[in-house]
């Protein structure tokens, strides 16, 4: 049986001091104990959310790192640095560091690589830009990053790795894909991990959605057989995020 998660993207949103104050929100209203509730959010906040979440079931989680260790890398920040302030959860290959910051397959695999390296889980978002799905290649496009994006991981780093399907189009939107539409992709992603690692480990990854997650069509989402939870975007820096948590399944 695969464990539920909720994560939350919080992208570049919030200061530490507003961090801290919705981190203590929302801790006093989460009380699934059978959901892992990760906040993913950004570098400067870290240690304020860490200290905030502590002697809590939240998890903490970075929304990006670097494939190196260290060096030149002027604005970046290392799996080493992550790991020292107790980031368990990491976000690899969102569509926005694909688009903004040209982050291609390749880079996606050295960083879920250099995650794993450090005990750091990585959250791996794939997903279809609207003219791919209208196109019909949405499932081409997506074994394609999934393939990629495990390359030469383990059989027991494919267990715990973290699959995001992210449909670009409903990405912050409004939008999202109905219930059967994400249900399809998941199940691909599924099915891929098979086709890459076997069937009993494609059975323990867990694959969430995320593409304008919220309150209302929470339940009916994660209540699809391989959708596992949610990466919530928006609805992460409100109050909101506590009842997606809470969602009965």
């Amino acid at each position: 049986m695969r464990k539920r998660m909720v994560a939350g993207n919080w992208k570049m949103n919030k200061t530490p001091r507003e961090a801290v104050d919705l981190v203590n929100l929302l801790k006093d209203k989460i009380d699934k104990e059978d959901v892992d509730v990760v906040l993913c959010v950004p570098a400067i906040n870290l240690i304020a959310v860490a200290e905030s979440i502590m002697h809590t079931n939240i998890k903490l989680g970075a929304e990006n790192l670097h494939y190196e260790n260290c060096g030149a890398y002027t604005g970046e920040t290392s799996a080493t640095m992550l790991k020292e302030i107790g980031v368990k959860y990491v976000i690899v290959g969102h569509s926005e560091r694909r688009s903004y910051f040209k982050e291609n397959d390749v880079i996606v695999n050295k960083k879920v690589l250099k995650a794993f390296e450090y005990g750091i889980i990585p959250i791996v978002c794939v997903g279809e830009s609207l003219e791919e799905r209208e196109d019909d290649i949405t499932i081409e496009k997506i074994r394609i990053q999934v393939k990629k994006a495990l390359k030469n991981l383990t059989d027991k780093q494919a267990e715990s790795v973290v699959v995001a399907y992210e449909p670009i189009w409903a990405i912050g939107t409004g939008k999202h894909a109905t219930n059967e539409q994400a249900q399809e992709i998941c199940h691909e992603i599924r099915k891929c991990i098979g086709e890459m690692f076997g069937e009993k480990i494609a059975q323990k990854t867990r694959i969430l959605y995320g593409g304008s997650v919220n309150g209302k069509n929470a339940n009916e989402l994660f209540a699809m057989p391989d959708i596992d939870g949610g990466l919530v975007g928006g609805a992460s820096l409100k109050e909101e995020f506590a009842n997606i948590v809470n969602a009965d399944v």
